[in-house]
């Protein structure tokens, strides 16, 4: 009698336990978080010690600054920092792929003015530029691209100093990019907004030339 009574209730135990639903998992797939966080598209910074924010902490230069605006204003972008102190055209042509492993839906290029301070040929600061835009566009011929335009100071004499502040114009319009006329516009030459170099801008400086190219970047977002 008791041997049939215990087997009757192991039978009900094991068909109590068939019918009941399995717990839901709570474990997030890793690969899902890593999805959504590269989910935003991607705004890349190309330049050199401008971008790279030179003397200052990285997230206060510029780039930086347009991160914090864009996080703030809960967009769906990032931004990554390729800038380089001391890059010039030639050597930014040749790390670029390096930079193109993923398509950025803005690339703005931020090179040159190494050369000029270096007096470089226009014709291969230039030659370089147009290298640079073809290379990206003919990868992704989405991105938008956005140039940076520079001066120098008149160190190379007054021709050198004219073609060099003519050949971003130039380079826009033949290859069809939006165009940053003067990206230290309000900030060049004053020594209250530039580090003791006179070519670097401080923390203040840095802002000012945030309100410049996010003028131009914001429409684009």
């Amino acid at each position: 009698m008791n041997y049939k009574f215990s087997f009757y209730i192991l039978i009900i135990i094991f068909s109590f336990s068939c019918n009941q639903k399995p717990a839901e998992k709570t474990i997030q797939n890793p690969n899902q978080i890593l999805e959504s966080s590269n989910s935003k598209k991607l705004i890349l910074f190309f330049g050199n010690s401008l971008s790279a924010g030179y003397g200052i902490d990285a997230e206060d230069a510029f780039p930086g600054l347009v991160a914090q605006r864009i996080d703030s204003l809960e967009l769906n972008y990032r931004v990554v920092n390729g800038g380089l102190s001391g890059e010039t055209t030639a050597s930014g042509l040749s790390r670029l792929d390096w930079f193109l492993e993923e398509e950025p839906a803005i690339f703005v290029l931020e090179l040159g003015g190494n050369d000029g301070l270096r007096g470089i040929p226009i014709s291969e600061t230039k030659k370089n530029l147009k290298g640079i835009i073809q290379t990206v566009r003919s990868k992704y011929s989405e991105t938008t691209i956005l140039l940076a335009g520079m001066q120098i100071p008149p160190n190379m004499g007054p021709e050198y100093t004219r073609e060099f502040r003519e050949l971003y114009p130039s380079v826009a319009e033949e290859e069809n990019v939006k165009l940053i006329p003067f990206l230290l516009e309000g900030v060049a030459g004053n020594p209250d907004l530039n580090l003791p170099d006179g070519i670097h801008p401080t923390e203040e400086g840095h802002k000012i030339v945030f309100e410049t190219i996010w003028e131009y970047l914001e429409g684009l977002l």
